[in-house]
């Protein structure tokens, strides 16, 4: 496979994990502008869920060596700091 090839693999892995932390973000974004409060347990069983889901999905592209371990652990604190800032702006509207 040519080193083209391998590049296009690995970019293509970052924008598929980077589209799934998206629709993780835009779903918690939708149920907390639908009123579910960050402290509801269907709203903490979806983060959850999610963010296990990605985690797996980040590991097994590290371990096709896809993308980079640190970039795959920025990628999850990226998403972790845009959740906390959104959940931060929900609970000042309350």
């Amino acid at each position: 496979m040519s080193n083209e090839a391998v590049k296009g693999h690995h970019e293509k892995a970052y924008a598929l994990l980077k589209a799934d932390a998206n629709k993780i973000l835009k779903l918690i974004e939708v149920q907390m502008a639908n009123l579910t409060m960050p402290q509801c347990p269907l709203y903490e069983e979806v983060l959850d869920t999610q963010m296990f889901g990605l985690s797996r999905e980040i590991d097994f592209a590290i371990r096709l060596e896809l993308i980079d371990e640190e970039v795959g652990k920025q990628l999850l604190a990226q998403l972790e700091r845009e959740l906390a800032t959104l959940h931060e702006a929900s609970t000042k509207r309350l």
